[in-house]
């Protein structure tokens, strides 16, 4: 979403009639946004696959702890499901 917004943005400045000056220095400007966008996205990503291993990891306990309770809850949500519920 953010991507489209500056895209839209950009499509804006290129459209406008504005000095070249300041029309370069408003790209450069989202440039250095998309920049610091993209490398807050890598940094927010590490903590979600850790947070996604350990409920994989937690996941797989449960199961291996619990067989025939998450037999029976995978029925229920078979049956349900193919009653499109």
């Amino acid at each position: 979403m953010i991507e489209k917004t500056i895209g839209e943005i950009e499509a804006k400045i290129h459209s406008e009639s504005i000095s070249d000056n300041r029309r370069r220095e408003l790209l450069q400007l989202l440039a250095r946004l998309k920049t610091e966008i993209a490398t807050r996205d890598q940094q927010n990503l590490k903590p979600l696959k850790s947070s996604v291993e350990e409920l994989r990891s937690s996941v797989e306990g449960f199961e291996k702890s619990h067989p025939k309770l998450v037999q029976i809850v995978n029925s229920i949500s078979n049956t349900l499901s193919n009653l499109g519920i």
